[in-house]
Order: C-alpha cells, then sequence, then structure tokens
C-alpha cells in the first residue's frame, strides 16, 4: 500500500548530505500568471539537483558487508553526482556507468567526487544494460535511479518539506516526471497527509512514458525519447514508482520544449538562477495548467527539481524561450522584388521589434524573406498575417515550425536549381567522435550532398538538416540506407520554408 512509505519518508536518512531546500514565490511569474506560484528549489542541493536524496537514503541504509564492496548506478547525469556524493560521504567505492556521449563537464563533476567512471553505450539504457552485468560480475550494490522503495522515500522528503513550509492552502504540486521517483515518493507522501492537493506530473511532448502508461493503464516503452530534457529522458517508467502513480497522481500534462524555454527564461528573471531543462518542466506545466483552467488567486508549488545546465545550451534556450512565451513570431513573407518594398513592409510591422531578417536574391519579380517580429501573443501573430495578406503580401506563420527554427533561420537564400533530385532530411544522432562519418560512409558513393546545415547547442545529441541527390532509380537503395543508419530522422521534402527559401 502506498501508506507503507509515510514512515520510510519520515525516517529517510537526507539530511546528511541534502538541505531543507527553500520553498520561494515567484513574484513576477506569479503576476503574470494571476496565482502565487511557489518554486521549491531542489536547484539549490549540493549537487543542484533533488537527486541526492533517494540515493544517498538507499545507500545509508545499506549493509556494512554491501557498502565495503561498493555499489554501481548507471546514470548520464544527476544521479550520477548523487551516488558519487553518497558514496563519498559513506567512505564506500562508486562506480557510474555513463553513455559514452555524456559531456565532459559531467563527467569531471563524478569523477571530482571520487568515483570510478565507466563509459559505455550511446544511450541510458546501454549504459543500464552494463552496469547491471558488472553488478552481477563484481558483487557490487546496483543503486536504481527511481525504481526501488529507498529511493522513492529519499525523494518524498521534498513533499514532506513543502507541507511543513508551507501550511496554507495548496491547489496543485507539479512535478517533472522521467522514471516517476519524485513523483511517486512526493504524492506517496502528500496524498496521505493532504489529499486535496492535486498532484500533476509534467513530462516533455517526446519523452512522455507515464503519459503513455497511465492513459492504457500499464508500462509502455517508447521507441524512442527527446532529449532536450536529458534529465528525464526515459524511454520506460519504474514497476513501483507506476504502481504509487497509478494510486496517486491525479494528471500527467505535456509540454514542449519552446515551454521549457521560456520557463527557464520565467525562473532566471524571478530568481537570476538558471534552471536544467528538465528542472524548469514542472513550471512550464504549472503555467500550462492555470492557462488551461483559467485558474485565479491559488497557490501552487513547482519543484524546480536541477540546475545541471551546459553553458553551450543556453543558446539555444534563450533562442527559443521567445518562441516558447509567444512573444515572438517567425514568418516566411514574399514580397515585390523592388526597390522601397522592404521600407513598405517594416511599415506594415508598425512599432514591433524586428528580431531577425534574412533574405537572399534569387528572383527578379518576388523575394522570400524569413523574419522574427517581437509580439505580445499568438493572437497578434495572427492579425499580422492577415495584415500582411491584405496588402498583397503572403505570408505563412513558422512559429511552429520545428525545421525553421532549427535549420532554415540560418539558411535563408540557398535556391540551388542546379541541386535536382534533391531530397532533404533532418537527422539527429549521438553527438560522438565518428558519428558523423559514420552517416557519411554509410551512403552511397554516387549521392551527392547539395546542402549540409548543423549547428550545435551543447546537447547530447547533434541534429543536421541534409540534402541529398539522388537520382529516381536510386529511391530504393535511399530508403536502405534510411533503414539500416540506426539515427532518428524525418523527410522534410514537403516542409513549406523548404520550398519557399531552398527548394
Amino acid at each position: 500500500m502506498p501508506n507503507d512509505y509515510l514512515e520510510k519518508i519520515l525516517t529517510a536518512r537526507v539530511y546528511d548530505v541534502a538541505i531543507e531546500s527553500p520553498l520561494e514565490v515567484a513574484p513576477n511569474l506569479s503576476g503574470r500568471m494571476g496565482n502565487t506560484l511557489l518554486l521549491k528549489r531542489e536547484d539549490m542541493q549540493p549537487v543542484f539537483s533533488f537527486k541526492l536524496r533517494g540515493a544517498y537514503n538507499k545507500m545509508a541504509q545499506l549493509p556494512r558487508a554491501a557498502l565495503k564492496r561498493g555499489v554501481i548506478a548507471a546514470s548520464a547525469g544527476n544521479h550520477a553526482q548523487g551516488v558519487a556524493l553518497a558514496a563519498q560521504r559513506l567512505k564506500c567505492e562508486a562506480v557510474i556507468v555513463m553513455p559514452a556521449t555524456t559531456p565532459q563537464i559531467k563527467i569531471n563533476a563524478v569523477e571530482a567526487r571520487g568515483a570510478q567512471v565507466v563509459l559505455h553505450g550511446d544511450s541510458y539504457s546501454d549504459a543500464y544494460t552494463h552496469a547491471v552485468e558488472l553488478a552481477k560480475e563484481k558483487k557490487l550494490t546496483f543503486v536504481h535511479p527511481y525504481d526501488d522503495p529507498e529511493v522513492i522515500a529519499g525523494q518524498g522528503t521534498v513533499g514532506m518539506e513543502i507541507l511543513r513550509q508551507h501550511g496554507g492552502p495548496i491547489h496543485a504540486i507539479f512535478v517533472p516526471v522521467g522514471g516517476g521517483g519524485l513523483i511517486a515518493g512526493v504524492a506517496a507522501y502528500v496524498k496521505r497527509l493532504r489529499p486535496e492537493i492535486r498532484i500533476i506530473g509534467v513530462e516533455p511532448v517526446d519523452a512522455d512514458a507515464m503519459y503513455q502508461s497511465l492513459r492504457l493503464k500499464e508500462r509502455v516503452i517508447l521507441p524512442q525519447v527527446g532529449i532536450f530534457a536529458d534529465g528525464v529522458a526515459v524511454k520506460q517508467v519504474g514497476e513501483e514508482t507506476f504502481r504509487l502513480c497509478q494510486e496517486l497522481v491525479d494528471e500527467v500534462i505535456l509540454v514542449d520544449t519552446d515551454a521549457i524555454c521560456a520557463a527557464i527564461k520565467d525562473v532566471f528573471e524571478d530568481t537570476r538562477s538558471i534552471l536544467e531543462p528538465a528542472g524548469a518542466l514542472s513550471v512550464a506545466g504549472a503555467k500550462l495548467y492555470a492557462k488551461r483552467h483559467k485558474l485565479k488567486n491559488k497557490n501552487l508549488v513547482a519543484i524546480a527539481s536541477g540546475a545541471n545546465m551546459n553553458f553551450d545550451r543556453l543558446r539555444h534556450v534563450a533562442e527559443r524561450a521567445e518562441l516558447g512565451e509567444q512573444r515572438e513570431g517567425l514568418f516566411a513573407v514574399t514580397i515585390p522584388e523592388r526597390p522601397g518594398s522592404f521600407k513598405d513592409f517594416c511599415a506594415l510591422i508598425g512599432p514591433r521589434s524586428i528580431t531577425e531578417f534574412n533574405y537572399r536574391f534569387s528572383d527578379p519579380a518576388k523575394a522570400h524573406v524569413f523574419v522574427g517580429v517581437q509580439v505580445q501573443n499568438r493572437g497578434e501573430v495572427s492579425k499580422l498575417l492577415t495584415a500582411l495578406e491584405e496588402k498583397g503580401l503572403p505570408a505563412l506563420d513558422l512559429s511552429d515550425n520545428e525545421m525553421g527554427k532549427l535549420h532554415i533561420r540560418h539558411l535563408v537564400g540557398g535556391h540551388a536549381p542546379l541541386a535536382r533530385d534533391e531530397l532533404v532530411y533532418r537527422f539527429e544522432f549521438p553527438e560522438r567522435p565518428g558519428a558523423l562519418m559514420r552517416f557519411l560512409n554509410s551512403m552511397s558513393q554516387n549521392w551527392n550532398i547539395s546542402l549540409f546545415h548543423y549547428r550545435n547547442h551543447g546537447t547530447d545529441y547533434g541534429r543536421i538538416l541534409v540534402g541529398i541527390q539522388v537520382p529516381p532509380l536510386d529511391k530504393a537503395a535511399f530508403t536502405e540506407f534510411l533503414d539500416k543508419l540506426g539515427y532518428r530522422y524525418w523527410d522534410e521534402n514537403d516542409n513549406p520554408a523548404y520550398k519557399l527559401f531552398l527548394g
């Protein structure tokens, strides 16, 4: 029964390493939302994440003989640092298996705590399988990142602190969800003492294992997961965490990358702290939920779960935050290729700031421009589209066009009449030495690359846009190439952004 967890949480050993993190009002965001949003600042923990709570509680209760043999874990980030710190404090050996794609900054952070890092595979799943094998081989105790009662109880102390710190009414607590350890622990405690408080999980739209599992009433295995919010990029939730969530969680909602970026910016403006994408999930979820349900004057709690952010990723976050907040619109606009037409276009934009303008001459009669415009909301985007159309300037809203946001804005003006039989695809591949060469080597030598755009966003995966000239007789061979490649890909040949600017 979930009630068994109350005593486990009350007696959990976490405060040897963890602090009781503050519960703080986010004043600017609260004002904009029309509700009081309180941030549970788990990003202020010694390893900048809540993960050390569960790891330490599990390890502190191991028999002395097990501690002497050592522990092992699989993680690409926060759990790894939690286990490493716990091992350092308990004076035991720790082995952390991490994917070979793990950024060096995370490897260094784990090694600095005295743990041994083993790099294996391209994904968490590969690292996990290898860690389980090593645990058996070397008789080490495996410390699971979420699917363990002691780990769940350790994370549940976050819920205990929230109720102790805020005695008044709370409408809902928003919790980021990966494998489910944090939300299971928080729900087990809160629902026992304050069942009226809604427990709402938040997942990225492209890593929604708990959402799908609860909907289908069984644990699903996602074939692939998005890795922007890498702290919650889990293909299957835990068995025990799923059991608890089925009984205790009220709802799981989904947010996209732009909403997460906007939430990172929101928290920065209120606290001057920078959350990692997974750490800002709950804030994005609280904003969406309050808007969807037209909430006013309610107390909402969002667990800011971590701040282990790659500095290189900030460029991407800043680029997408305005879109996520619906304060920037991206447009493809066709204007006459004649003197003065750009001035006329700017007059239609009015007092709004132009955030980006990309253009290159390619046609004597008309010009396709890629333009970013500062707006107050999505309704203003629609009004602007209408105004442009009325003035005879065909316009297309690209604000939600993933190819446009990732690639086209950096490639505008690349029409190539000589690129016959061109096929355009987006690919995503592990950011590791040799990955790009593997991609190129697997292609036929008869196919010419006619377009290529890559930009490093500081993530574990690289994203590229590729144009390949494939003669009609080679279409079957090209399809076989895609199937055997093993990388995620998207067919972009019918994307209107491609047709306007590159095709």
